[in-house]
């Protein structure tokens, strides 16, 4: 007999412990009742605990409800109402040790997979924002000087609206070497585009600012730091004096119109972008071949690559009357059709397709420091992507041949303050192609009074001043005519 286990009757049950001698209290706290018979055949002694070696649970029998303790016989489980023979309920209904170990293990192993690909995709997204981010290179010494001259600086006047100076420089150096001797890395802006971007988004006007334009020139700093003097000068000459500050000075005096951001591309970054949407499809009515444009293209539709569009919208001898006019107005064609293959194919809004245009451009990209972020960048092409491609308009400035030298140009007035007043006042522009504004000098006539349109006279009879029109093309134009 068990040291613990006495002879006598038994002692009394606190006056504070509940009564559980009908059955119902814990199961693992049998009580030892004074005088109670032996159950089950079995002696008077008392009860042994349970051994996890039993595998013995005291739970309620099904002859009584009475507490019992585990015992070797027919599978060692007491269970409520059962024979022990491993029913529902019991130990040998549960999964065994191993298939719970293996099912944890596959779980861990499944969300640490999960956690080392969400981590992985992170880095390389990061990885490429930064890449991306660091293409881009700062104009501080642009923002520096037109800092000095804030005072002369035409205020603000459309809120939101957005006016972008796009400078196409010609620079030899470095990587541009092959097209041309590098005079001591001098360069010149090749295409100077004003672009007005309405303030509700509506529509996007880009302005051809000729290079061989006669204009007002102010006084500039060079990068030596060397002043220069105010002169009447061929409008590109800036560029090369006092580089992007010098020109945004100059289309400011010009035109009146505050320039809110700036860019300037390279050679490389053009044809790269047009190299990144797989090509921009054009047509020639006569075949080319221009050894100063590297370029030799049979007749008819056919897909550009990035070089063969850089020496396309270069050429100005070999195609059409070998003016600046015709060269400009198929650059501005151009850029139509790579800003509607964008649209149409949803680069902007395919990641994967992005992101190389989006290299391309960044690697050969110079901005203002407003404008030198990736998120910037994107802020501004989301701002773009839902103008519809027939309100992406092109047009030049109107102009004529300067009188003292037929190689120039110079502004015809008032057609062009009348139209920069639009663009600084955000109001619309009304471009149609060269034959429906029935141009018969398209060096000459860049602009029309009649507009069908425009209002008609009131009861006063006082006919009011018709809405003018502009001579260019949009991005929706098929350059095939067809």
């Amino acid at each position: 007999m068990d040291a613990d286990v006495s002879d006598s009757p038994g002692t009394p049950a606190e006056p504070d412990r509940p009564d559980h001698s009908a059955g119902g209290g814990p199961a693992d706290e049998p009580q030892d009742t004074p005088g109670a018979a032996p159950q089950d055949g079995t002696t008077g002694e008392a009860p042994r605990a349970s051994k996890a070696g039993d595998g013995g649970q005291a739970t309620h029998g099904s002859d009584g409800g009475q507490a019992t303790d585990g015992n070797d016989s027919d599978g060692g489980q007491a269970t409520d109402g059962s024979d022990g023979d491993g029913g529902a309920g019991t130990w040998d209904a549960r999964p065994e040790r191993g298939q719970v170990d293996g099912r944890r293990h596959w779980l861990r192993w499944t969300a640490l997979g999960a956690s080392f690909v969400v981590l992985v995709a992170a880095g390389v997204g990061w990885w490429l924002y930064k890449k991306l981010d660091g293409n881009i290179t700062t104009d501080t010494s642009a923002a520096a000087e037109l800092k000095a001259y804030e005072k002369e600086r035409p205020l603000p006047v459309a809120r939101d609206a957005q006016n972008i100076l796009l400078i196409g420089s010609d620079t030899r150096s470095g990587d541009n070497s092959e097209y041309g001797r590098d005079d001591g890395g001098s360069q010149r802006s090749d295409t100077t585009i004003l672009l007005h971007l309405a303030a509700d988004r509506g529509s996007a006007t880009a302005v051809s600012i000729p290079r061989d334009l006669m204009a007002e020139i102010p006084s500039c700093h060079t990068d030596g730091g060397k002043e220069t003097r105010k002169q009447f000068a061929q409008f590109n000459s800036a560029f090369e004096l006092g580089g992007t500050a010098c020109t945004i000075r100059t289309v400011e005096k010009m035109t009146g119109i505050r320039v809110d951001h700036h860019m300037v591309i390279d050679f490389n970054g053009f044809k790269d972008m047009v190299d990144a949407v797989d090509g921009v499809e054009v047509c020639l009515k006569e075949p080319v071949d221009d050894t100063d444009a590297r370029l030799k293209l049979p007749a008819g539709r056919q897909k550009l690559d990035g070089e063969e569009a850089l020496g396309y919208v270069r050429a100005r001898k070999s195609i059409g009357d070998g003016s600046d006019t015709e060269r400009m107005d198929r650059q501005q064609k151009f850029l139509g059709a790579l800003v509607n293959k964008m649209q149409s194919n949803g680069v902007l809004l395919n990641p994967t397709r992005l992101y190389p245009v989006l290299d391309a451009a960044t690697k050969s990209l110079t901005t203002d420091p407003d404008l030198d972020s990736l998120r910037d960048l994107y802020d501004l092409v989301r701002g773009m992507r839902n103008v519809p491609t027939e309100k992406v308009q092109f047009l030049t400035v109107p102009r004529t041949s300067y009188h003292a030298d037929p190689n120039r140009d110079e502004l015809v007035q008032p057609d062009a303050d009348r139209l920069f007043t639009q663009l600084r006042k955000d109001e619309s522009v009304t471009v149609v192609p060269a034959e429906t504004n029935n141009s018969e000098d398209s060096q000459a006539d860049h602009s029309s009074g009649n507009d069908p349109t425009a209002q008609k006279p009131d009861d006063n009879g006082d006919s009011p001043t018709p809405a003018p029109t502009y001579s260019g093309s949009n991005a929706a134009d098929d350059l095939c005519g067809s």
